[in-house]
């Protein structure tokens, strides 16, 4: 299973850094689903479908409670915005179809092949527009990024998640309170 990289330090709490850590991290389970696509089992298939969806569920919170709100009072693209919640509303409504599938259901692995291609498309959009709109807009990033980690850890607790979510949580916030040593 892919596992988020730890953060380098606790001025990685900054909001976009945090949000492209995720971005990263649900990549690269895409990734591991296409190779199990035709010969994994479908236990293997479920797994990563599973913490897919878990990840995108607790990424779309943060950013639904927390960044775009932000966001969308400092930039003058309401479309952007507007376009983003529409992408996460087609989101949510693939994911509710995995969580109540089974592996070998028809339709399964096109389903989480469309969901990768939203998710990549809807990442690009982050990343090319609206996170450099929030930099010139001078949202304060690091403020945001501290109340979306502890959101997102509240998330991951809730929902009873490990993994990806629950240990990237977990080690930004480690290292937000104490310093890092310089073993590696």
């Amino acid at each position: 299973m892919a596992r988020t990289n730890a953060p380098a330090s606790a001025g990685e709490q900054d909001a976009i850094t945090l949000l492209k850590s995720d971005h990263r991290q649900v990549k690269a389970l895409f990734s591991e689903f296409d190779k199990l696509k035709d010969d994994g089992s479908e236990e293997d298939k479920a797994a990563i479908v599973a913490q897919i969806c878990n990840e995108l569920t607790i990424h779309a919170a943060i950013e639904e409670e927390i960044f775009y709100p932000a966001v969308r009072k400092t930039i003058e693209d309401a479309d952007l915005m507007d376009e983003a919640a529409v992408e996460h509303a087609g989101a949510k409504e693939l994911i509710a179809q995995l969580e109540g599938a089974s592996a070998d259901d028809d339709l399964y692995s096109a389903k989480v092949t469309v969901l990768g291609q939203q998710i990549d498309h809807h990442i690009q959009e982050e990343e090319r527009r609206m996170f450099r709109e929030a930099k010139k807009a001078k949202v304060d990033t690091a403020a945001l990024g501290v109340k979306m980690v502890k959101r997102k850890m509240a998330l991951v607790e809730e929902m009873g998640v490990n993994g990806g979510a629950a240990q990237q949580g977990e080690e930004i916030n480690s290292t937000s309170k104490k310093p890092r040593t310089a073993e590696r």
